[in-house]
């Protein structure tokens, strides 16, 4: 008697007569195809999400704003982007990588955000535009933004 679910094959090879000295076979009564399989090996493998990233270009997350400072004073600008793979995180001052001793930047997120902070900040070589620029190999975005100096009355 077959089991459940299953029915009884001929076992024939050739024009439906029977083989002498084989046996007959169970075979499931639904054929098994490819979409009742994906399921079950999405299961074993996981989403393809996980698998394969999708790449993007870098967006800010956070971008740094106008700031007015004062003589002798402190600026900090925060910048930050997303993207994929992980963009890197740079400031410019005059489209050249900022380069002072007063000036520090301080990269956090794995290179995706970073600090500009100007100390002591000196009038007029401080005054300018800097750029905060994010990329990654799917492209680059760039974010000024203008650092002023009031004077102390």
């Amino acid at each position: 008697m077959p089991l459940a679910g299953t029915r009884r094959s001929p076992a024939s090879a050739v024009g439906g007569r029977p083989v002498q000295g084989r046996r007959p076979c169970l075979r499931p009564s639904l054929p098994l195809r490819p979409p009742l399989l994906l399921p079950a090996l999405l299961l074993l493998i996981g989403p393809l999400s996980d698998v394969c990233e999708a790449l993007a270009k870098p967006r800010f997350t956070q971008t740094p704003t106008d700031q007015i400072g004062v003589s002798g004073g402190v600026a900090s600008f925060v910048c930050q982007a997303s993207g994929s793979p992980k963009p890197q995180v740079v400031w410019n001052k005059k489209g050249k990588k900022v380069n002072s001793q007063r000036i520090e930047t301080i990269e956090y997120d794995d290179g995706a955000g970073a600090v500009l902070r100007i100390q002591p900040l000196r009038a007029p070589r401080d005054e300018n535009i800097y750029e905060c620029v994010a990329q990654n190999s799917q492209g680059e975005v760039a974010s000024g933004l203008g650092l002023r100096l009031a004077a102390l009355c």
